[in-house]
């Protein structure tokens, strides 16, 4: 087997830099989804189905798109392709989704607003799914832990800048962020129109500054055989069922983990805004076109900009950590902060109204708002190393020739445990808490508390250090 070269920095950088523009179309999503919803006729106990849709897209694209780059090569790669057509497809309906009000003569407006939430979030599994593989095709087994975590740091950078571009917009730029008609403030929309800008500008320059390797010498690097493309067509129609009978122990194990962590993710962005709205601001479960809850929306900006900008900084050091400690160390604790920080968001309700200066703006919020950023340092720690630390650990366990396909096949410890919380979550809130969203986050935090307790029944393969 013929040793695979080593990558600079600036090649790790170009291989993922495109998530740098995925990711922030991923946080306006999650920040403002379940506002536009809401401003489209969406009600609390509902929204949950309506999320439904992006894990249920994830679960149907990323296995397919996974096999199929496993199987690709053309004038834009391996990965290159998928990771192209999906960004196009991705930045159509972010600049569609948050217009739903042209479609009025077509399909009422919050159907054409969950349709186009269901093609945008599956474009950004099309696109995202190939990047997890391009990392492990790209990097030697030495450079995985600094290839995922760059992209860790780029995605959350991504996640910053999404994050916050509506309130940028609103209190730097003077873009309102109510409508008149109780629709979708112009300062969503217009983040939406940027978002899908970067997305399509940053993947461009991964497939164009990203030369990945050809099948021949791609397979000398991993010590594989060169299979004819009459010979992969084939395994790929009949061999899906004994993939699933081989999966590696370590990714079952990781499966538990991961049901745990992403149902915490997902509760978190289905139901901050309204846990904050009514948790700080006061606001009641039906009061969405006011302006107390569509501060609260643009405050939740900043706090999802916050915790992706904590994870941004801890994934500079997650690499080195991860080295000394272990990888199922610093993975086990980082969950464990993640999941105080959900549990302490109770914490903090009400309060006078206080005048803080972000450097880039002054606001007023009320003084409880302010200290959910405290509670949002143990989320973003946990979100770097749910990024970074399961396909670090999982892609020593795969075979080189088949990264893609099992990639996609992790994604069902991603979908699945969304798809459980949209199912029951919103009866959870109806039935038990009577509307009160801030319980949603205790929730979480169990949830994260017991993914950490999780990580000590996996088994990995030993860690390569750099």
């Amino acid at each position: 087997m013929k040793k695979q070269p080593r990558l600079n920095f600036w090649q790790i950088w170009n291989v993922s830099f495109g998530f740098l523009g995925i990711q922030m179309g991923f946080a306006l999503q999650g920040a403002n989804v379940s506002r536009v919803l809401s401003s489209l006729g969406a009600d609390l106990h509902h929204l949950s189905l309506f999320w439904l849709a992006a894990p249920v897209m994830g679960l149907i694209v990323q296995p397919i798109v996974g096999g199929a780059s496993d199987r690709t090569w053309n004038r834009f790669g391996r990965r290159g392709p998928y990771i192209l057509g999906g960004a196009i497809i991705a930045a159509l309906a972010m600049f569609f989704m948050p217009n739903a009000g042209i479609a009025v003569k077509i399909m009422p407006p919050l159907v054409f607003g969950a349709v186009m939430f269901a093609l945008m979030d599956g474009s950004f599994n099309i696109t995202m799914q190939p990047f997890r593989a391009l990392v492990a095709d790209m990097t030697p087994e030495e450079q995985r832990n600094t290839g995922y975590s760059i992209q860790s740091f780029l995605i959350n950078t991504g996640a910053v800048l999404g994050s916050i571009l509506p309130f940028v917009l609103t209190n730097v730029l003077g873009v309102s962020n109510v409508d008149p008609d109780g629709g979708v403030p112009s300062s969503v929309i217009w983040s939406f129109y940027i978002g899908g800008g970067m997305l399509l500008l940053s993947v461009l320059w991964t497939v164009f500054r990203t030369k990945e390797y050809p099948p021949e010498e791609y397979a000398e690097y991993k010590g594989l055989e060169v299979v004819s493309k009459e010979k992969k067509e084939k395994a790929s129609l009949a061999g899906f069922l004994k993939l699933l009978k081989e999966t590696p122990k370590t990714m079952m194990q990781l499966a538990v983990v991961q049901f745990f962590s992403w149902f915490a993710l997902y509760l978190m962005w289905v139901y901050t805004t309204y846990a904050l709205a009514q948790h700080s601001w006061g606001c009641s479960i039906d009061d969405v076109s006011s302006k107390s809850f569509q501060d609260a929306g643009d405050w939740v900006g900043i706090l999802f900009g916050g915790y992706s900008l904590f994870a941004a900084i801890f994934s500079v050091v997650m690499s080195n950590l991860a080295n000394r400690f272990g990888r199922k160390n610093v993975y086990a604790i980082s969950l464990l902060l993640g999941g105080i920080g959900y549990l302490s968001t109770y914490l903090f309700s009400g309060g006078e109204i206080i005048h803080l200066n972000l450097l880039i703006t002054q606001v007023d919020v009320p003084s409880s708002a302010s200290l959910w950023l405290f509670s949002m340092v143990g989320v973003g720690i946990a979100w770097a190393a749910i990024l970074a630390m399961p396909y670090s650990i999982l892609s020593d366990s795969l075979p080189a020739d088949k990264m893609g396909v099992y990639m996609g096949i992790f994604n069902f410890t991603i979908a699945g445990p969304q798809i459980i919380s949209g199912i029951i979550a919103g009866e959870i809130l109806r039935y038990f808490f009577d509307g009160e969203a801030i319980y949603i986050m205790i929730i979480a935090g169990v949830s994260m508390l017991l993914g950490a307790i999780s990580v000590a029944f996996v088994k990995q393969n030993k860690a390569v250090k750099l």
